[in-house]
């Protein structure tokens, strides 16, 4: 099914060098791109430059600006200030449609297209050859195998879209854009969904646009793609431009710490605590955990009293990790024991039954329930725990949102106010009880200070630390690196969806975990 690359793939060892006509003038330009959202700002004054044939990188965790930037540039939204220029012309696209007449053309990572339509009726939807009002289906597929064969696809083109791979739709996607006179286009997260053959499949395509001159941008957080296939990167952080340079000009350790913002200073920082001590006995043992396509089969020990951190880029597999281990995304090679009694986890009602507890990193649309009071969501695993036969008496819910509110401190006070207009610190504090009601053996925290005010932080990362005290198994997931060694006994790191590298006892310091994620030696970060 999948077709023969028109352009072979590069030898290993492969830089991508920058064409004689990634020298000339740039292709499209923006110059001091801002955006706004209700006092929040998601564009500063940012920069952007795409030269003819060349396969640009933008890159940058999550909330950096990326998904507004494109939106902005390809008119989705209204940029709030700057201006940009497509071969030199000023143009200010005010809608998708505009954007792609002028000849900028977005390919998203779920694929914008009709599946249950043909192949053909996709590439040629809104602009079918007609004779006296009739579309021409003969022609039409005639059109569309010839387009097709250009990017080294046989296929039948008559043939529902859905009833072919993720890999063929993006390619079907892509030449629909260039077919409709794109000189620019920009791929967003195009290999999140392929296997390694897909995505040198895709590559080959890109690169066979590059040689045509048409500038792709290329978001991705997979850095071994980046390095594979692009001749420039940019990093963009909190909004603002952190960056931008030829690959060749951009080793992985400087790329890393663009993106996740670490000075060179505090690369060399250390663990600020003493250990807290042997663990105790094994809590859950995954032995070759994984599931295809979304993360490679891996060994996680979590035992009592032990911090487990998972560290890494975002992408990287750290919320696929946590999700496989917690149920709400079913495995599919691997086992697992929980108290030395092999388990199967297919659903988070099992993790619960056995006192798994999972605090997700998107609190707002799978954490909260924004309209439920506080008691109600502090109460609301307990009550799934025990099942709808078994309802929690009004007087044990007031018990026990009260005794987690004084317990965290959530503020206001106030168990009957909706969680909602809780600042995002107390919503956080209040997922911390909901959990910590349920006595688990096992709490799972995806980002836990991520977006909260320092006090909460500080809040948070103590409870941490009385919780292993206290004998609990905890897995953490966290982006930032100073914070996670002085309470990790162990951190994995993770790259490309897989588990690299394991750091134990003094070797959990931030130059290693960061030396990890840029596949650097383990002494290049504390050197630089």
């Amino acid at each position: 099914m999948l077709p023969t690359a028109p352009l072979p793939p590069p030898a290993a060892g492969h830089k991508p060098q920058q064409d004689a006509s990634q020298q000339d003038a740039p292709l499209l330009q923006v110059t001091g791109f801002s955006k706004s959202f209700a006092g929040f700002v998601a564009l500063d004054g940012v920069d952007f430059t795409l030269h003819p044939g060349e396969i640009h990188a933008l890159l940058g965790e999550n909330g950096a600006g990326k998904s507004t930037l494109i939106k902005t540039m390809t008119g989705v939204v209204a940029r709030d200030a700057g201006t940009m220029r497509l071969a030199g012309a000023a143009i200010a696209p005010r809608s998708a449609e505009e954007a792609v007449k002028a000849g900028i053309a977005t390919v998203y990572q779920e694929v914008n297209l009709a599946p249950n339509l043909s192949v053909a009726q996709n590439l040629y939807l809104g602009r079918q050859p007609t004779r006296f009002g009739l579309v021409r289906e003969g022609e039409m597929r005639r059109r569309a195998s010839a387009l097709l064969a250009g990017f080294g696809l046989s296929i039948d083109v008559g043939a529902p879209l859905e009833t072919y791979s993720v890999a063929i739709q993006h390619i079907v996607a892509i030449a629909r854009a260039v077919d409709q006179s794109a000189r620019v286009l920009i791929l967003d997260e195009p290999t999140a969904s392929l296997d390694a053959q897909e995505v040198e499949v895709l590559f080959a395509v890109m690169r066979q646009l590059k040689a045509r001159g048409i500038g792709i941008v290329f978001v991705t957080h997979f850095l071994d793609q980046v390095y594979a296939v692009c001749d420039r990167i940019t990093v963009l952080r909190n909004g603002r431009l952190a960056g931008s340079a030829p690959i060749a000009q951009m080793p992985r350790l400087d790329l890393v710490r663009l993106m996740l913002g670490r000075e060179l200073s505090e690369a060399t920082a250390r663990r600020s605590h003493a250990a807290a001590g042997p663990a105790g006995a094994d809590v859950a043992v995954f032995t070759g955990l994984g599931k295809a396509g979304y993360v490679a089969p891996f060994d996680l020990t979590l035992r009592a009293g032990h911090v487990v951190g998972l560290a890494g880029l975002l992408g990287s597999g750290r919320t696929e990790t946590v999700r496989l281990v917690f149920g709400a995304e079913p495995a599919d090679a691997g086992t697992a024991e929980v108290a030395g009694r092999r388990v199967t986890l297919t659903c988070p009602r099992e993790a619960m039954a056995l006192g798994f507890g999972y605090c997700p990193e998107e609190r707002k649309t799978e954490g909260i329930v924004a309209d439920l009071t506080v008691r109600e969501n502090i109460v609301l695993a307990l009550q799934a725990k025990r099942g709808a036969l078994a309802p929690l008496p009004r007087r044990e819910q007031d018990a026990i949102a009260a005794r987690f509110i004084r317990l965290l401190d959530i503020r206001p006070p106030d168990p009957e106010r909706p969680i909602g207009l809780l600042s995002g610190g107390n919503q956080q504090k209040a997922l911390l009880a909901r959990w910590l009601a349920t006595e688990p053996r096992l709490l799972i925290l995806d980002e836990p200070t991520r977006g909260i005010d320092v006090g909460a932080h500080a809040e948070i990362i103590k409870l941490i630390r009385d919780l292993c005290r206290q004998g609990m198994a905890l897995l953490v997931v966290s982006s930032e690196l100073e914070e996670l060694v002085t309470y990790a006994d162990e951190v994995i790191v993770l790259r490309d969806r897989a588990h690299v590298v394991r750091l134990t006892g003094d070797a959990v310091e931030v130059s290693a975990i960061l030396a990890a994620i840029a596949d650097a030696p383990a002494g290049a970060a504390a050197a630089a």
